[in-house]
């Protein structure tokens, strides 16, 4: 068993860096600058920490902490998962050029904002707080319209990947339209509270939608990554679609699920025991996906499954 996890493992990290080795230039600054935007929230979440600083309210640094993990973790994904979706090398580079663009600007705007000691959203005190809410607002409109392409490209089928691994970056990529829409929702929420005169509603209004926003955020990652795994395992191609199947309904459960809380005002640690029983079985169902992935991943020399 030993040997066939060494094997398996080694067989994923060749994988990987033949990604790399083989990856486009613009796909190869997008993993870069993802590591740098995610060890730019380790870094504040290590000052966070060390100055005891509140974890609460919008001039906390975990607002900037969390904007580097995310944008960086997702930056990164979105270059390897979109690496498998047929395009024109121009307009790949165009989408995935302005993709990152973004969220290198939206991370740096809130970081700088954060150190600054001033609310990044929703803030309209002066001209130039005003302007960086309304570039925040712009960055993440490109950002939907760069992922609505990418999305319009994978649903086309004009893709030379497997099917387990096509219905995973279809998914994932929907998934991820949900989460910007959701954010997009929670800024103009915000935005009109704030014009209003109510700024600390704002900031209340649109922190509801965060458990929505940060669950659909990550299909793009988990999804792609089990299907990705999936190749390894020398199960058939039905076995692998049935395996992903399962895995996007218990997605579909959790998300619609985190939506109706969400939407209804109710926190997820605070949620009803039938919404959360609900939750939990299902990502106990994307826990088993991902054991069982891994399960024939280290085991195929010992359990080959014929086609």
């Amino acid at each position: 068993m030993a040997r066939a996890a060494d094997n398996g493992c080694m067989t994923v990290a060749r994988e990987l860096r033949r990604s790399w080795d083989e990856g486009r230039r613009v796909e190869r600054m997008a993993y870069v600058t993802g590591a740098v935007l995610f060890a730019s929230g380790l870094v504040h979440l290590g000052v966070l920490v060390v100055s005891g600083g509140s974890w609460l309210g919008p001039l906390s640094l975990r607002k900037p902490t969390t904007f580097g993990l995310s944008f960086g973790l997702t930056l990164a994904t979105v270059a390897w998962v979109t690496s498998f979706v047929t395009l024109r090398p121009s307009t790949r580079t165009i989408l995935l050029g302005v993709f990152t663009a973004a969220c290198v600007v939206e991370t740096t705007l809130v970081s700088m904002q954060a150190w600054r000691g001033v609310p990044s959203h929703f803030n309209f005190e002066s001209g130039f707080d005003t302007a960086v809410s309304m570039t925040l607002a712009a960055g993440g409109g490109v950002i939907i319209l760069a992922v609505i392409g990418f999305t319009a490209a994978a649903l086309r089928g004009a893709t030379a990947i497997p099917p387990s691994m096509r219905l995973a970056v279809r998914f994932g990529l929907l998934t991820l339209l949900v989460a910007l829409g959701t954010g997009a929702i929670m800024i103009a929420r915000g935005v009109v509270q704030a014009r209003t005169g109510s700024p600390q509603v704002a900031y209340t209004t649109a922190g509801a939608l965060k458990p929505l926003h940060a669950v659909a955020m990550h299909a793009i990652l988990v999804l792609p990554a089990l299907a990705w795994l999936l190749r390894f395992t020398g199960w058939s191609e039905r076995r692998r679609v049935r395996l992903v199947w399962l895995a996007i309904a218990a997605y579909t459960v959790l998300t619609a699920v985190v939506a109706i809380e969400s939407f209804s005002g109710v926190s997820p640690l605070a949620a009803p025991p039938i919404a959360t029983t609900t939750s939990v079985i299902a990502i106990a169902v994307l826990a088993a996906a991902g054991a069982i992935a891994l399960y024939g991943l280290l085991g195929r020399d010992r359990h080959p499954v014929r086609s």
